[in-house]
This record gives structure tokens, sequence and C-alpha cells, in this order.
């Protein structure tokens, strides 16, 4: 049996020689992510037999808001003297530096904006159907986190840590790659609850019809996600030096108020649906 994993995948997936780019397996992990949500979710606007124009505008909403939420919470969450020094390069999002709880946030004032200039539903009504697949794109992001070499955790003696390249700038220009201790691969760890809580909202969305129970779906969604994400992060390595001497790093304190509002919606929800006559 293996000791550990030796993770040698170059980042770079392709490069387009008469551009002058490379294509990153990040970028297409992400796109992939998008692109089987949006699949997702339009089988269930279909399902239930929705307006066509209110699929569109929300697609567009989600993106854009995914993006720009997820770039200022890496910003102004965990950077925030030097992006304030110097506001231009939170504009420079191809260098990297995305935040899930941002993205998260960005969501859900792109949802308010969706409901009021579209569709004219409650909020909780929207966010019922849209996370159901949320979980499969958040899993193939951490996929690109993987590709990246990032976001990993502490040393380990366990046969499934995962030996990152430290050097990958200077792989790239011919140096030998340096290599991290044997660590927790925590973003598989991640793929597996963000998969796992997709696929309890798949459950109950197609099978038990929970969006009739208002923030029901959405509340096991973040809980599903938000919790582990709090005690993995024991286990990762703190991303900015600030983090080294906090009992709880940033994202473990991100992910408290979506703890607690996902543990409050799921009670809510449940109450919800105990309280309904059956059928």
């Amino acid at each position: 049996m293996l000791s550990f994993i030796t993770w040698t995948v170059d980042p770079v997936a392709f490069s387009i020689p008469f551009l002058g780019r490379e294509v990153r397996w990040y970028g297409i992990c992400f796109a992939v992510g998008f692109a089987i949500g949006s699949w997702l979710v339009w089988k269930q606007w279909k399902s239930e037999k929705l307006p066509e124009p209110w699929f569109d505008k929300l697609f567009l909403y989600v993106v854009l808001m995914t993006i720009i939420g997820s770039r200022l919470g890496h910003c102004l969450f965990y950077a925030p003297l030097h992006y304030l020094s110097h506001p231009w390069e939170m504009l420079k999002i191809w260098e990297g530096g995305l935040a899930s709880h941002g993205g998260t946030l960005g969501i859900i004032i792109g949802i308010w904006f969706y409901c009021k200039w579209v569709t004219n539903k409650p909020m909780l009504w929207v966010l019922d159907r849209l996370v159901v697949p949320v979980g499969f794109t958040a899993a193939f992001i951490r996929l690109g986190n993987l590709m990246n070499h990032e976001i990993y955790g502490h040393a380990t003696d366990k046969p499934w840590g995962f030996r990152f390249t430290e050097n990958l700038v200077y792989v790239r220009r011919g140096m030998e790659p340096v290599f991290s201790a044997p660590s927790h691969p925590t973003q598989i760890y991640e793929m597996f609850f963000y998969v796992l809580t997709s696929c309890i909202c798949m459950w109950m969305y197609w099978k038990r019809k929970d969006y009739n129970y208002a923030g029901l779906i959405f509340g096991v969604f973040l809980t599903g996600i938000f919790l582990p994400r709090f005690f993995i992060e024991f286990l990762k390595n703190v991303q900015e030096s600030f983090e080294a001497d906090m009992t709880l790093d940033m994202g473990q304190w991100l992910s408290i108020p979506f703890i607690v509002a996902g543990v409050y919606l799921t009670c809510k929800g449940l109450k919800a649906r105990l309280a309904a006559p059956s059928k």
C-alpha cells in the first residue's frame, strides 16, 4: 500500500499558441460545474413548467453574482488592507483568489434582485430550487483547487495523504519540483460533502417535493455545505498569515452565520412539513 500520493498534475490543461494564452484546469472545472448545475436547474424548470425567460435571466444573475461575490469575498475577507489600497487589483481575477463564502453571499444578493425585478416570488421560493445542484458545482470548483495544488491541509501519516508541488511556477521553467509533506487533501474531503449534500437536496426536491415547504431545502443545503466546511478547516493550512494566531480561522467565522441560518430554516421547514395535512 502507498504511504502517500505524489500529485504532479500540471494546473495548465493546454495552451493556445496563436493567442498566447493558457487554459487552466481550474477554469475548465468552474465552467463544467456551472454547465452541469444549469442543466439540472433547467430540468427542474421544465418539470414544474415554469416560464423559460425566468430561467435565462436566473442563469445570468447567478453566474455574474457568483463571480463578483467570490472575488470581493477573497479581497475583502482575506486581504482587505492590500486590496483597499490597490482597488484596481480586485479586477485581476485571472490571477486567482475566489472565496466560496463571498460567492454564496453574491448569489443571495443576486437572487434578491432577481426576485424583485423578474419573478416577484419570495427569495426562498427561488433558493429552494436553485441550490439543489449547487453542491455539484462547488465540488467541481474544489476539483479545480486540487488541480492547482492549493487549499490543502496539514501534514498527515494517512495513506491517502497527498504531496503537492510547492514551486509550480519554477517547475514550469524547468526546475525540479519541491513537494510538500504528505498532507490532508482537504479539497477532496469538501468535494465529498458537497456531492452528498446535492444528492440529499435532489432527493428532497424530486422524491419528497420539499420545495413546498419554504426554506427547507435551502436550510439543508446551508447546513450540509458549511457545517462540514467548519470542521474541515481544522485540518487546513491557513490561507493568510493573519489567521495563524486565530482560534478559529476566517473560513470558520464566515461559516457560522450560514450554519445558524441553515439550522433555523431546516427546523422551520420540518415544522411546516409536519403540520401539513397528509395526502
